[in-house]
């Protein structure tokens, strides 16, 4: 058997019964939960024998395609490398030149994954074509080949594919990618998109109307991108990249060239850069590869362009101005004023990109410099944590699109005083380049690294085949190879002996090393300093400081307190559902445990406890924010921030922490090994909670300095008071202003958040690749050992959620650019599990209402790029449903959104939709529904709570059906029940000094 079919067909065990419970007892009889399969139900069901796999699809003759490169000849991807061959590709070449390889995964099940590149991107545009590379992306879906206009989304959505996740296109400044994640892929369905995708590609319609049609779309796109983090983006780049093509060339490109673009201009542009030379198809899929390559052979074989290859543009190098110092080389500084952006400082050392022999020991040498990044890094982190003058920093080296090789430094300063900053980063690094590292601190980062190496290696099994695909389209992109995380893993432990000290601090000297040296510090204060200060400042010795050199110290889970005395397993059971386990230990804490090899090697553990968001009075809303912050750094059991990190090491552990509506959660992946390790450290946190002041203050800086960027553009404002608009101003959805963080303190921080870390039942889940009897002891010696849970009382929860009320419009203003607005309307919806199986038939609602938008605001005006619909039902019973539709437009546009949402509305809640658009909306539904069932984490959140509510659990049974199967009189009603029967809260985010109408 393949090893990467290997990911488990868990839906396999739950749609004979719960489809055919449908087809069998109808709809009145479908929340019925059927009995367990009789067979082994912690299994998945069997792969098929390796002779029965994809014989749909297996071809009459076994043999290899003509053009597949036999294993004893150099694939194409490996020439000039002794990197080893990673072998699941199978690699060939038309006779046209095309290069492609073919891979056969399972992950997810049924799926292929296609990916088409084509070498040309925004650095390929002459002054007048910028913008032509996108532009064209987008004319590659307007219409081609086999695909009349408009139909390319349609038609790739009753294929099963959603628009945007599984059908997309990417254009960079040196490639364009059109990416196609194909489910459920048959013989018929691959023959079908090859053939589709080879139309677009080779014969694309470019004409006027098309070109005219989508450059407002273009527009809309580049319209909803702009503001000051755009300009700051495009002053950055043209500072960094200065005198190279990259410096003018963002993929956007200007509106001017646009406006201007004719079909004849465009085609020109297509015709010199796609060709099949140019070409490079990566697919990894459920099927077999020599089959893959064959429809490659088969579609794409007699495509052929006259004329030459034209050579790829120069992209230019970064060069020094005349006069800079050798030792020194500080050139082009600037200094920009944003009013609403907080301050960030980033210079970098600039290096000539060259092409590189991707070999083994060149890949040594990109280890040691990551090493080499990740120790900096970690001291300039040791340094803010303890207080320093900048609230974050970071060092990282990019080959940046083959126009140069960079070391990059950013950080954030926290006041005006950014030369102290400057100077304290620049003390951390010197330290860096002058001394050696420790033994202890180098030994602390190859740790770190094996660690994720070993990991990737135990997981290479089900890694995602659009992953692997993705990875090998962007190894052709700079010009390296691929290899296997074994490859990855041999090579970093066969480097181990010539990773000394002195070799790093060589690595480190060589990355701080350039021909160029540039400054670019954002500040919102008008004087506050110049270019020629920036200059100086970085042109300034700088003298050594080791004190942010983290400090030689073990520290071991062994030295660390018992949680208590150990509890016990007072009942265990079947859930009820695929072979999960139920037990309940004697405090009280109940645990969901599911051991299979979905995903060898991951180990997916979550602690629900508590009320949640409902527990929080609205006065104390800032401190949920600075909590999801702030929380897990404060420490536990005698350790801050420092020591959990140190702890971890040679560990995969993890520590996330959520808020929901209506629980808190821990949240990690970890491994088997680490498994006792990850359960102390939750368990460790509700016990011995430290309240460390030092993150609280940090998370303070944070949150004064980026609230002033929401107001920026109308998405910012949407991200920061959506969620409390639609529930009449509620604070605890909302982001907290600098006043009410002000307001906060680390006692008021203690006082909120230590009851709260005490109260609330606990369900622990654990699924992934473990052994069910060591987590049964881990537990006992850690969650089961915490004191019995003091009750949540609802009498002191905070106000219930509101729904959304129509009174009249709320209008919010942002300080972004002029031609930039937001709308939203917002209906209320139910919450809690009774009719969870109708919550999920919105979804059916909320899909085509978004088609629609898509096609009236996007396709037909030009008006918005990407209208968006959501629907939120809390499983919860805590209130607060919403169906929302927004997007983002022109001011001018308001209305017509308005307009457009009520005519749908109208026409959904009369007459419905047509079995096409269902078609086009439940299909891609269930196909999403069954990939993502094959991971953990989709079960995890489908799962969570029904150790406490085994009721939840009946609407499992409907789970497929209700996504996927509804009639358009079903929709119907809906619209009618949910949008038509009420006035939506409407909702515009307008430039400061506009009138809404």
């Amino acid at each position: 058997m393949h090893p990467a079919s290997r990911a488990p067909r868990f839906l396999a065990l739950l749609l004979p019964f719960f489809l055919g419970a449908c087809a069998i007892f109808g709809p009145d009889r479908a929340a019925t939960l059927p009995p367990e399969p009789q067979q082994e139900a912690s299994q998945p069901v069997a792969d098929p024998a390796p002779e029965q796999q994809h014989s749909a699809s297996a071809p009459a003759n076994p043999g290899p395609p003509a053009s597949i490169q036999p294993t004893s000849e150099t694939p194409w991807l490996y020439e000039g490398s002794n990197i080893p061959v990673d072998r699941q590709w199978r690699f060939g070449v038309l006779d046209n030149g095309l290069r492609y390889a073919t891979r056969e995964n399972g992950v997810p099940p049924d799926q292929v994954s296609i990916r088409i590149r084509i070498d040309t991107g925004s650095l390929y545009e002459s002054d007048s074509e910028r913008g032509y590379a996108h532009l064209l992306e987008h004319l590659l879906f307007r219409q081609s080949r086999y695909l009349g206009v408009g139909e390319t989304i349609p038609t790739w959505q009753r294929l099963g594919a959603t628009f945007g996740n599984d059908t997309n296109a990417v254009t960079s400044a040196t490639q364009t990618v059109f990416q196609l994640d194909l489910p459920e892929a048959d013989p018929a369905k691959l023959d079908e998109a090859f053939k589709l995708l080879s139309g677009m590609i080779e014969a694309p319609v470019i004409n006027e109307v098309n070109v005219r049609t989508e450059v407002p779309i273009v527009l809309a796109e580049k319209r909803e991108r702009g503001g000051p983090n755009e300009r700051v983006a495009n002053e950055s780049r043209d500072l960094f990249f200065h005198d190279q093509m990259l410096a003018k060339r963002p993929p956007i490109g200007t509106e001017e060239t646009l406006e201007a673009a004719t079909a004849e201009d465009v085609e020109a542009f297509y015709k010199r850069w796609y060709r099949p030379e140019e070409t490079v198809i990566a697919v990894a899929g459920d099927a077999d590869p020599y089959v893959l390559a064959r429809l490659i052979e088969k579609y794409f074989g007699d495509w052929n362009v006259e004329g030459d290859v034209t050579p790829e543009p120069d992209f230019g190098d970064p060069t020094p101005p005349a006069g800079v110092a050798a030792d020194n080389p500080v050139g082009e500084t600037a200094v920009m004023v944003e009013p609403d952006l907080p301050r960030s400082l980033t210079y970098s050392v600039m290096r000539k990109w060259e092409p590189v022999q991707d070999t083994i020991t060149y890949n040594e040498g990109l280890l040691m410099d990551a090493l080499a990044q990740s120790l900096i890094t970690r001291r300039l982190e040791a340094r803010a944590r303890g207080g320093g003058d900048y609230l974050y920093a970071q060092v990282q080296q990019e080959d940046v699109s083959r126009s140069t090789d960079a070391t990059f430094v950013s950080f954030a300063p926290l006041t005006e005083d950014w030369q102290t900053a400057l100077a304290d980063v620049r003390a951390v690094i010197a330290d860096a380049t002058t001394n050696p590292p420790t033994e202890e601190e180098l030994q602390r980062e190859i740790s770190e690294y094996d660690v994720a190496f070993v990991a990737a290696v135990e997981e290479a099994e089900v890694e995602a085949g659009a992953n692997l695909a993705d990875t090998l389209i962007n190894a052709v992109d700079i010009r390296e190879t691929v290899a296997s995380p074994q490859t990855v893993l041999d090579i970093f432990r066969g480097m181990r002996d010539r990773v000394t000290p002195e070799a790093i601090l060589a690595r480190t000297r060589a990355l701080f090393e350039g021909d160029v040296i540039r400054g670019f510090y954002v500040t919102p204060q008008q004087g506050e300093a110049s270019a020629e200060e920036l200059r100086a400042a970085l042109q300034a010795p700088v003298e050594a400081d080791g004190s942010a050199r983290i400090e030689a110290k073990t520290i071991d889970f062994a030295q660390l307190p018992k949680i208590g005395t150990p509890g016990t397993v007072v009942a265990d059971g079947p859930l009820g559902i695929l072979g999960i386990e139920r037990v309940e230990l004697s405090n009280g804490a109940t645990a969901l445990l599911w051991p299979n090899d979905a995903e060898p090697g991951r180990v997916a553990v979550n602690v629900h406890f508590g009320a949640g968001l409902r527990a929080f009075d609205t006065k104390d809303a800032p401190y949920i924010t600075l909590g999801e912050s702030a929380l897990i750094s404060s420490g536990f059991a005698g350790l801050d921030q420092e020591d959990i990190d140190r702890l971890a090491t040679g560990r995969k552990l993890g520590f996330d922490f959520g808020v929901d509506l209506a629980t808190f959660t821990f949240s990690a992946e970890t491994r088997q090994a680490d498994l006792a390790d990850q359960l102390y450290l939750f368990a460790a946190k509700l016990a011995f909670p430290e309240w460390d002041a030092r993150p609280l203050a940090r998370a303070k800086a944070g949150e004064r300095l980026s609230y002033d960027n929401y107001a920026t553009s109308p998405a910012g404002l949407l991200n920061r008071d959506l969620e409390s608009l639609i529930r009449n101003g509620d604070p605890r959805f909302g982001t907290p202003t600098p006043e009410m963080v002000e307001n906060t303190s680390a006692e008021g921080f203690r006082k909120v958040w230590e009851p709260l870390l005490k109260q609330g039942e606990i369900e622990v889940m654990i699924f992934g690749d473990f052994d069910r009897d060591a987590a049964i002891e881990s537990l006992e010696k850690t969650i089961g050992a915490l004191p019995p849970r003091e009750p949540v009382d609802p009498a002191t929860f905070g106000p219930r959620p509101a729904a959304p009320e129509a009174d009249g419009r709320e209008v919010e203003y942002h300080r972004g650019d002029a031609n930039q607005a937001a709308v939203v309307l917002a209906w209320p919806v139910g919450s809690g599990p009774a009719e969870i199986s109708e919550s999920r038939q919105l979804e059916i609602l909320s899909q085509i209402f978004m088609n629609r938008l898509f096609d009236e605001m996007r396709e037909r005006a030009g008006a918005s790029y990407a209208p968006q619909t959501r629907v939120d039902w809390p499983v919860d019973d805590v209130g607060g449903g919403t169906f929302i539709a927004l997007a983002q437009l022109r001011p001018g546009d308001v209305t017509a959104f308005y307009d457009a949402s009520e005519k749908i509305v109208a026409d959904l809640a009369t007459n419905g939709p047509t079995e096409d658009e269902l078609a086009r909306v439940t299909e891609p539904l269930r196909q999403t529904i069954l990939r993502a069932s094959t991971g953990n984490g989709f079960w995890m959140w489908q799962l969570r709570g029904t150790s406490r509510d085994p009721t939840l659990l009946k609407s499992m049974a409907s789970l497929v059906e209700d996504y996927s199967v509804a009639t358009p009189e079903r929709i119907k009603q809906l619209a009618a029940k949910y949008l038509a029967s009420r006035k939506p809260l409407e909702i515009a985010i307008v430039p400061e000094g506009t009138q809404v109408p």
